[in-house]
């Protein structure tokens, strides 16, 4: 197969939604039908009491709930897949946004019976800035749902994009007949107690009188439903798909396996293959002969019984060989990669050679950080993965002596893979963490529990916000630096930050030094 067929098969999308969704349960079934497992999991199935493939870590299975990226890929019908599973939890947002700068497309999971959420709009806005294509999947229709016509009006009004639906539901919960595939021409009808895939029957004639022997007197309301679609929604283009100006609908239950497959078959034919990447320098097309590459996601302990630590690395362009020379721009130093390796979640194979669109893991001793790029030699900088200002704040102290060793390394391996943020105030010295939410404290003591066997606790501390600031007057920057003394701290790269006790105190400081620029990213 050639470098350019290599390319055109490949199709790497992003998973998204509110928590509870189903999402992580639609990753287990895609999975099922590329043949990537044999048994699929469920997040809270009481059927299923496999844990889903993509929940590897320990609390995530405690929990019910993701709380890191996870990598799955997978060969289906000539295409290569590859699945990011993303955090729902708006707690660890940050991962998930980072994710969707490695993504070509995104397929966002909404419930039938609450509709657009609030993360679903956060998420919407990340891709609607890249102009990233989405499909949404209407999830959970064995379970009573909202009106069809109702879920897509909120779909365009909260999420701000046209909707063409490319499936029907045939009404929901206990009355939940099955879908009407308007891409492909079939009906295709639910059974709760059948969970293998039948295929569906083929209705190029929606008016012929054997639909009545399928589905009775629901026959006449779908004819009604779909004519009445027909001349509210726009005819289905790819082009205004591919450029983010339309959304494909799908409806299914992921739990029962019912529509996901329709969603697959339909999703790799339409879905962009890898798409350019933008550069600070130029835009990096796929197809180039020379290797290009960013780091979007660091893990540590993903195999807890070797203490490995893996940077996920997106392939922007060229082919990738193994035992290949990069050189990583930030250092300027040349690397060889000798075991780059493939994903299915915590489970890792070396591999010889990636394409464009292939998401690598490469073993890391600390060389690398989020956001740096790769090259095979060009000096080009893929644009930053900022990281937020955080919104909670709490002072870690060892709570065991004999382990600071152990606490200092998990510490410092968990801020780099971007888990929360650590700041040393100067007046002090004290270690201070931020984070986006309060489950992510939660997170880390587990982790450094359980994989760094360390013990830490939180002590409060009053913060409102960490600001990042600059100024080009050395004078004011002294000044500034001096009456703030005791609200000063640098963050892990030792650039200094002002932590401001409420946003009046910020406001305050902000008018008192104008020429001083508060910065609430990392990245300016």
């Amino acid at each position: 197969m050639t470098f350019l067929e290599e390319i055109a098969r490949r199709r790497t999308f992003g998973i998204v939604s509110h928590p509870d969704a189903g999402k992580t349960t639609l990753t287990e079934k895609l999975l099922l039908f590329g043949g990537a497992i044999r048994v699929a999991g469920a997040v809270k199935s009481n059927k299923i009491k496999k844990a889903a493939m993509s929940d590897f870590m320990e609390i995530e299975r405690q929990r019910g709930i993701s709380v890191a990226t996870s990598v799955m890929g997978f060969e289906y019908d000539g295409y290569k897949i590859n699945i990011l599973d993303t955090p729902g939890h708006q707690d660890f947002q940050e991962d998930t946004f980072r994710t969707l700068t490695a993504v070509d497309s995104v397929i966002i999971v909404i419930d039938a019976a609450k509709g657009v959420e609030p993360q679903t709009e956060k998420l919407m806005n990340v891709c609607r800035m890249r102009k990233t294509p989405v499909i949404v999947f209407i999830n959970k229709l064995d379970r009573p749902a909202l009106d069809t016509f109702t879920l897509l009006d909120e779909i365009e009004k909260q999420l701000q994009i046209k909707t063409r639906p490319l499936s029907w539901p045939i009404n929901s919960g206990p009355d939940f007949r099955g879908v009407y595939n308007i891409y492909s021409r079939s009906l295709h009808l639910f059974d709760a107690n059948v969970q293998e895939i039948r295929r569906g029957i083929v209705f190029d004639d929606i008016n012929s009188p054997a639909l009545e022997e399928h589905i009775g007197r629901d026959a006449a309301v779908l004819r009604e439903e779909l004519e009445l679609l027909e001349g509210v929604y726009p005819q289905f283009q790819r082009a205004d798909y591919l450029n983010g100006n339309l959304a494909p609908v799908f409806f299914g239950s992921a739990l029962y396996n019912f529509g996901v497959k329709e969603l697959l078959e339909t999703f790799v034919k339409i879905a962009p293959p890898p798409r350019p990447s933008h550069a600070e320098e130029r835009e990096v097309n796929p197809d180039e002969d020379a290797f290009t590459g960013f780091v979007f996601k660091i893990h540590a302990n993903i195999d807890p019984n070797h203490r490995s630590r893996i940077a996920f690395v997106k392939v922007c362009s060229g082919h990738f060989e193994r035992n290949s020379a990069c050189k990583l721009i930030r250092t300027g130093k040349t690397m060889r990669i000798t075991s780059p390796t493939a994903f299915m979640a915590a489970q890792k194979e070396t591999i010889d050679e990636a394409f464009p669109g292939d998401i690598i893991g490469i073993p890391d001793t600390g060389n690398l950080i989020i956001g740096d790029t790769l090259t095979a030699g060009e000096e080009i900088h893929f644009k930053g993965l900022p990281s937020f200002s955080p919104e909670l704040f709490r002072y870690v102290e060892n709570a065991d002596p004999m382990r600071s060793k152990q606490l200092a390394k998990g510490i410092d391996q968990l801020m780099e893979e971007g888990v929360a943020q650590l700041f040393v105030s100067r007046f002090n010295g004290r270690k201070i963490i931020g984070t986006v939410g309060q489950l992510q404290f939660e997170v880390i003591q587990y982790r450094l529990e359980h994989e760094y066997n360390a013990k830490c606790r939180f002590e409060p501390i009053s913060m409102y916000k960490a600001c990042w600031i600059e100024c080009d007057n050395r004078e004011v920057m002294s000044e500034f630096m001096q009456r703030k003394q005791q609200k000063m701290a640098i963050d892990r790269f030792g650039r200094d930050v002002f932590m401001a006790d409420s946003q009046f105190i910020l406001q305050m400081t902000q008018d008192e030094f104008k020429e001083i620029k508060f910065h609430f990213t990392s990245e300016f």
